[in-house]
């Protein structure tokens, strides 16, 4: 097993998606002890934006970048290939006024590239990361899980299928800004779903 870590969070310290990301993916390294891991934190060695200069790179034959256009499409390849080659995905995703975190939009920017990843046939669009599984860990201030505010959990689940990743498992802890208890019972909730997602 091929494990790939994604710590999305803006913290370096504290952050309880990573933390608890952490936590799961020590559970299935228990379960799997010949499991390889990378992990990729998104604070610590954040990713580019993709902006004109790195469409520009995407867009010029590979034969006719400069230096600079040929580092710049680097970057994103060596993500494509930390994913193409896991078996097992873990993010850690906090929620940041309503939405994913943007290290976490830039990896999926990077990750993200046609005839790649994914390609056009004559029946729509094919993902081509398929076959792996896929936990989302989850952690938010106040209550969301199933509302309208919710838009994370749409929006992972439309672009990563999109991908070809359907196998998705969803993890929350929620109301962490709501008080002491709320947040141990917040965290707590959250270990029990990790559980109950490795079946321990």
């Amino acid at each position: 097993m091929n494990i790939l870590q994604i710590n999305s969070s803006a913290r370096v310290e504290g952050s309880h998606s990573t933390r608890l990301a952490n936590e799961l993916v020590a559970q299935l390294r228990a379960i799997r002890p010949d499991a390889k891991l990378v992990v990729r934190d998104l604070a610590r060695a954040p990713h580019p934006a993709l902006d004109e200069a790195a469409l520009q790179a995407l867009f010029t034959p590979a034969e006719q970048r400069n230096a600079e256009q040929t580092a710049r499409v680097a970057l994103d390849d060596s993500l494509i290939a930390e994913i193409q080659t896991a078996d097992t995905i873990v993010l850690g995703v906090p929620m940041y006024n309503f939405g994913v975190p943007t290290q976490l939009k830039n990896w999926i920017d990077a990750i993200a590239r046609a005839r790649v990843t994914f390609h056009y046939t004559e029946n729509g669009p094919e993902g081509l990361l398929k076959g792996k599984k896929v936990y989302v860990v989850l952690t938010r201030g106040g209550q969301y899980r199933n509302t309208p505010t919710d838009s994370q959990v749409p929006y992972l689940t439309t672009v990563l299928g999109f991908l070809g990743m359907k196998d998705i498992q969803f993890i929350y802890a929620e109301g962490l800004a709501m008080g002491a208890e709320a947040e141990q019972k917040a965290l707590a909730g959250a270990r029990a779903e990790i559980d109950e997602a490795l079946h321990i």
